[in-house]
């Protein structure tokens, strides 16, 4: 695989695993900076349940830490290659 796309690779699995544990450790922080953002262009959001919502946020964090562990190791032994 080329020299690039292995770099390129390997550092959105970083940023990917950085945001996955940002997202899984503080759901509600992340919960509200979507919020904010979609205020800023005009739309205004808030879930039915929180409790719900925080529990599914914690899990999309979690989930998009697995896949970016899943990605590494993958590169690093070749199975997807």
């Amino acid at each position: 695989m080329e020299f690039l796309t292995v770099a390129l690779l390997a550092a959105s699995s970083c940023v990917s695993f950085a945001i996955g544990m940002f997202i899984f450790l503080r759901p509600a922080l992340a919960i509200e900076i979507q919020r904010k953002f979609y205020e800023k262009i005009n739309w205004k959001i808030e879930p039915v349940s929180m409790t719900k919502e925080i529990r599914n946020t914690k899990i999309m964090g979690l989930l998009l830490v697995i896949i970016a562990i899943f990605t590494v190791f993958s590169m690093l032994t070749g199975v997807l290659w």
